[in-house]
């Protein structure tokens, strides 16, 4: 079976989607764990910026080593694609990283956890008017909903206000803009590239820009590693390293809006692996609930029918 054909394939396409939100969604536990573990406190954004620098970094060369041992072809881009590539590593890794911690210290988590969600519109919203094939339709609109009530509700009882800040909601929105952009923007790239190697490049690059910026601002040794932030930063790596290549692929292939749906399942799955492996966190009916509604909006999605209703 080629490339294509597996990224097709409809339980396919449901299990690398969903394997990915859970991977990205073990991220929230594995940082929450690790942040205390190194010595880097709440506060320390630049600190933030130089272990999400090293973290993607050593993602993109386990891509290359990956990349390198499993395909013929060369890792090298022809030179039309690297300031294209660098561009997206400056959005895709640089600048929606930089507003994601930047944003996410001056807010709630519940906030940040339903703005970040918004992302999954936009990139439904480009895809729509980028696309003829990808347009919004009933479908989408109610699996989309289900999947935002489940974001609110997995997220219901914490601190939440309606106060608003540019350093905090307004950047979280940036970072939600930026995530959308990239998605489609990778899209296009994959009609010329390997998206294995689209993802290699741009996050070797974003990650460059984030240590350049944090580096000259923390002190030398302001990372604590022992043998458990040792292994949670290379499983950090190893995450992204395998959920960003598999995404790519099913962006080649597959709408970009429809699969942007599967990005509700992210904070659904941080909080039950949260709960299972954070002491002070545990299960709640609220994330059963939001699962259970996660779910409909995604089997709704890739339930057949013959004739969905275009929304204009």
């Amino acid at each position: 079976m080629n490339t294509k054909k597996l990224f097709t394939t409809p339980w396919f396409v449901v299990f690398a989607a969903t394997l990915c939100a859970i991977l990205w969604g073990s991220a929230f536990p594995v940082l929450k764990l690790s942040y205390p573990e190194m010595g880097l406190q709440p506060d320390d954004l630049y600190g933030k910026v130089v272990f999400a620098g090293f973290r993607f970094l050593l993602a993109s060369l386990i891509i290359f080593v990956f990349f390198k041992l499993t395909s013929k072809q060369s890792i090298w881009v022809p030179k039309k694609f690297w300031l294209p590539l660098l561009g997206l590593g400056v959005v895709q890794t640089g600048l929606q990283y930089f507003f994601f911690y930047n944003g996410l210290a001056h807010t709630t988590g519940m906030k940040g956890s339903i703005i970040e969600s918004i992302g999954n519109f936009f990139t439904v919203a480009l895809a729509h008017f980028l696309y003829s094939n990808d347009k919004f339709n009933v479908k989408k609109f109610i699996g989309m909903g289900t999947g935002f009530l489940g974001i609110i509700i997995v997220n219901w009882g914490q601190e939440f206000g309606w106060s608003f800040s540019f350093r905090g909601e307004g950047f979280l929105i940036i970072c939600s803009l930026l995530g959308a952009i990239a998605t489609i923007w990778a899209k296009e790239f994959s009609l010329d590239l390997h998206p294995i190697l689209i993802n290699a490049w741009q996050m070797f690059l974003g990650s460059v820009l984030l240590l350049l910026f944090g580096l000259p601002n923390v002190e030398p040794g302001f990372m604590h590693f022992t043998p458990l932030s040792t292994g949670l930063f290379i499983y950090s790596a190893f995450l992204s390293s395998v959920a960003f290549s598999l995404w790519y692929t099913l962006l080649k292939y597959n709408k970009a809006g429809e699969i942007a749906l599967y990005r509700f399942i992210i904070p659904v799955a941080g909080a039950i692996l949260s709960a299972l492996f954070i002491p002070d966190e545990t299960f709640t009916i609220g994330i059963i609930v939001s699962l259970a509604l996660v779910s409909v909006g995604i089997i709704l999605l890739n339930y057949p029918s013959k004739n969905a209703t275009t929304i204009k």
